[in-house]
């Protein structure tokens, strides 16, 4: 096992990179016709540098999401994550529950993931998510941290005021 944690935001280069080389993007359920809204923005939160989600979740026109989504490499392969434990995020919210989605190169639909809840307190905190704690969502696959490619934080399931920030995001050994 390594004994460092793997940034992989910690919003230290100039936007929109990530210190991966990849970017942050917005994804809502508007991609599939709902109508959610959402922005995603570099700010000052509470004295730190955060990227901000914040927008309505709307369950209309079988929608219900919005969703910060990260690719761990600038092709789009697998990052090898079997030397970590989990995510590590320090993140502010609105002490709503959210989601951590993960795919692996066994997701291959838009609706599968692989998923942590969690909390998002109303000041700066940091969790910790294990991968043993991952659920399979529409994937028959067990977790594969071996083929680890997209991570996702997402506002999703209720309707809703979504508003979480994170300064930092790490995979911790």
């Amino acid at each position: 096992m390594t004994a460092h944690p793997l940034v992989l935001d910690d919003l230290s280069c100039p936007a929109p990179r990530t210190p991966l080389g990849t970017t942050w993007e917005l994804v809502s359920d508007r991609v599939m016709g709902g109508v959610s809204d959402g922005t995603l923005t570099r700010t000052t939160l509470a004295g730190r540098m955060a990227l901000r989600l914040s927008g309505s979740v709307s369950l209309e026109n079988n929608g219900g999401f919005l969703q910060m989504a990260l690719d761990l490499r600038p092709d789009g392969s697998a990052l090898d994550a079997r030397a970590f434990t989990g995510v590590e995020l320090d993140v502010f919210g609105n002490d709503q529950s959210y989601n951590l989605h993960l795919r692996t190169a066994d997701v291959i639909r838009p609706w599968q993931s692989y998923r942590l809840a969690f909390t998002a307190p109303a000041q700066w905190s940091t969790l910790r998510l294990p991968f043993s704690d991952v659920t399979p969502h529409r994937v028959d696959a067990p977790f594969d941290p071996a083929t680890l490619r997209r991570i996702g934080i997402v506002a999703i399931g209720r309707a809703f005021r979504a508003d979480i920030a994170i300064a930092r995001i790490a995979l911790y050994p």
